[in-house]
């Protein structure tokens, strides 16, 4: 499990553009419970992956609801990987 320091300098995102993307539903991160200490908010490893899909997506001129979408798909498995690589080539 990551912290949001650690994906942003992993990923070089800002931490608010992260926080924006989890706001805009595009992941979600999960608070552990049996911390009461603090309010850290922590990651899956695979977030630095999706994180770098959505920065490749919008280079390529795919809108945030367009990427959420895709996202959900893929999460939900309804595309075939050959969907998924021509879902991307827009």
């Amino acid at each position: 499990m990551l912290l949001i320091h650690e994906i942003s300098r992993k990923t070089n995102i800002p931490i608010h553009t992260i926080r924006y993307y989890e706001k805009y539903g595009l992941f979600k991160g999960k608070k552990d419970a049996s911390v009461k200490s603090n309010n850290y908010t922590y990651y899956d490893d695979d977030i630095v992956e999706k994180l770098e899909l959505i920065n490749e997506a919008k280079v390529i001129g795919f809108t945030l609801a367009e990427i959420k979408e895709l996202l959900d798909a893929w999460q939900s498995k309804r595309l075939s990987k050959e969907k998924k690589d021509r879902s991307i080539e827009k």
